[in-house]
């Protein structure tokens, strides 16, 4: 009897157990289910934390002086005559249209220092003759100086001097958003005051071809016209991004904006107040993209990296050892995946650092150590433009190309530098790859398949080598007639 009192309490237990545990198990289930569904949703509101963050935002207005045209002079009337009048009332009218006119323009900002910093656009300060800043107070501020500008990042740093502590924000760590993260926008759309738009991230490291330095956040919080320079926040109130540009039909958001990452303009802002500028890290090279063809002519296993197509003379790239033909694929210890990566590694890189840098050549890797420059926007290329041959003498056709060796007649032909060295193109085959790749007469082939050549006929034997060896595509170091260098990929039957 005792043990059949026993096991029936141990069934009711474990029932009771069973009970307990699958109760909590199912209210478990209904909070997770309830967060998502808010989540869905988005915040329920974003008052509180924008309550804080607007008085930081500021509206940026900006006067800029266009010269007019030269007046027409009144031509000689004599006195009295019945045409006196009617000239002058009309040339004085033509002339006022004439006269040096204010043309005014807006944009945001955001005070980063309550001593009166305050972040933009380049685009939106540059070429203005008078910059003023209103508070969302009402209250307004000139600008006495614009401690820096920078038209890579399109990122600008002013000064104004006010008389009491202004409210100012912090950048934040765009690194760690992510896409689908919720994000405000405060700026001044079409001048119409203060506004706030909310969205999510729908990218990170975006490429729009606005430079070499593009690595925008993209988002579908509405960015409009004079949204320029305001700030784009993290639901922890921290700048996360700085607002610049917009895809659109009509100048309204259709979902598709654009923002700096503060990882970029953090530093960017930090070297405008220390320097007035930013300086920049500098290799000293030219570089192309690893297309398909260049990886199979060079025998990598597949496009990747930055490939060098010419060298500075006396820059950091030449003092380390580094050469044309070289592919880059790890910098300071960062892979190197595409092209385009390699110059922002570069430009953050402190000026003066020895780093690590990993080539392939021919088909090996190399480790070298380079002392990184300081980049100089200064420094301009000639962009000089071949001329058309008068004769062709001694040719030899390949690659749809017609190939001379160098000669003085040709140097002054097609006005080739006297320091470059090589095969001149002095015909392109319009049918051919090398015309679709913009091979023109004028170009020098300096290197087959890097191995350098003087004489057509190396051309020749370099390629039906390749060609036995079952290469599908041969790869060309061309020197424009200024020097420029850059590689092309073509067929080994073309």
């Amino acid at each position: 009897m005792k043990n059949a009192t026993t096991t029936s309490f141990d069934n009711k237990g474990r029932r009771l157990t069973q009970i307990i545990i699958l109760f909590s198990m199912t209210c478990v289930l209904a909070l997770v289910l309830w967060a998502q569904q808010g989540q869905a949703k988005g915040p329920s509101s974003v008052a509180d934390i924008a309550e804080k963050l607007q008085d930081a935002v500021v509206n940026i207005s900006t006067t800029q002086t266009l010269k007019g045209i030269d007046s027409v002079p009144l031509p000689n009337i004599p006195k009295g005559s019945p045409f006196e009048e009617f000239f002058q009332d009309f040339f004085e009218r033509q002339n006022s249209h004439d006269k040096p006119k204010k043309v005014s323009s807006l944009g945001s900002g955001f005070v980063i220092d309550p001593k009166g910093l305050i972040v933009t656009n380049y685009h939106v300060i540059k070429d203005a003759d008078e910059i003023s800043v209103k508070f969302s107070d009402g209250s307004k501020l000139k600008v006495v100086k614009v401690l820096g500008r920078d038209q890579k990042s399109d990122l600008a740093l002013l000064q104004v001097e006010p008389e009491k502590p202004l409210v100012a924000v912090k950048f934040g760590d765009s690194v760690k958003m992510r896409i689908g993260d919720w994000v405000m926008a405060i700026g001044n759309p079409f001048g119409l005051g203060g506004s706030l738009t909310v969205g999510v991230i729908s990218a990170k490291k975006r490429d729009i071809n606005a430079g070499l330095y593009d690595n925008f956040i993209q988002t579908d919080a509405a960015i409009n016209r004079g949204n320029s320079g305001g700030p784009l926040f993290n639901m922890d109130g921290e700048v996360i991004g700085v607002n610049t540009a917009i895809i659109s039909p009509t100048g309204g958001s259709i979902g598709i904006g654009f923002a700096i990452p503060s990882q970029t303009a953090q530093r960017v802002v930090q070297q405008l107040e220390k320097f007035g500028e930013v300086r920049r890290g500098w290799l000293g090279v030219h570089i192309q993209s690893v297309t398909k063809e260049i990886a199979e002519s060079l025998g990598l296993d597949k496009p990747a990296g930055a490939l060098i197509s010419n060298v500075a003379p006396g820059g950091p790239a030449q003092k380390a050892g580094i050469k044309a033909g070289d592919v880059v694929t790890k910098f300071n210890g960062v892979p190197v995946t595409n092209m385009r990566q390699l110059p922002k590694i570069v430009s953050r890189t402190p000026i003066d650092e020895e780093v690590d840098i990993v080539v392939i050549r021919q088909g090996k890797e190399q480790h070298l150590k380079v002392k990184v420059g300081q980049l100089d926007d200064s420094k301009v290329q000639d962009g000089r433009l071949p001329k058309k041959p008068e004769v062709n003498i001694r040719r030899q056709d390949m690659l749809g190309l017609t190939l001379s060796p160098m000669s003085q007649k040709l140097r002054l032909t097609y006005n080739i530098d006297s320091n470059i060295k090589g095969v001149v193109v002095t015909d392109v085959r319009t049918d051919s790859v090398a015309f679709q790749k913009a091979i023109q007469a004028g170009n020098v082939v300096v290197e087959v398949n890097q191995e350098e050549v003087n004489r057509p006929e190396q051309v020749v034997d370099i390629v039906k080598k390749l060609i036995k060896k079952g290469r599908k595509h041969v790869l060309l170091l061309l020197a424009d007639p200024a020097g420029e260098l850059r590689f092309v990929a073509v067929p080994t039957k073309n």
